[in-house]
């Protein structure tokens, strides 16, 4: 059975830092590429930071130099370092798994940066 479960999520101040996880299971993660998006409240869901199974990565333009994903495929998990941390960054982040044209997605946690 594939899982992806999300952790790390919370409430932060601005300029604050979260560390968000990805834990997988049910499939060989080694060989997927791992995305991170997000979703606002009434806002497309939007890809945030992406990593090959290579370890290439890319990030959204907004995200560019205060975020960090990495993987680690010995403990199947993925990870979204934030930093500096901005109102406009509270939303919904979603891990997802892909592999040519098989999605997994995980259920998302919450990440709230408020004063």
């Amino acid at each position: 059975q594939v899982q992806l479960v999300e952790s790390g999520g919370g409430l932060v101040q601005p300029g604050g830092s979260l560390r968000l996880s990805c834990a997988a299971s049910g499939f060989t993660f080694s060989n997927y590429a791992m995305n991170w998006y997000r979703q606002a409240p009434g806002a497309e869901r939007e890809l945030v930071a992406s990593i090959s199974y290579a370890g290439t990565t890319n990030y959204a333009d907004s995200v560019k130099g205060r975020f960090t994903i990495s993987r680690d495929n010995a403990k199947n998990t993925v990870y979204l370092q934030m930093n500096s941390l901005k109102p406009e960054d509270t939303a919904v982040y979603y891990c997802k798994a892909r592999r040519f044209a098989r999605d997994y997605w995980g259920q998302g946690t919450q990440v709230t940066v408020s004063s």
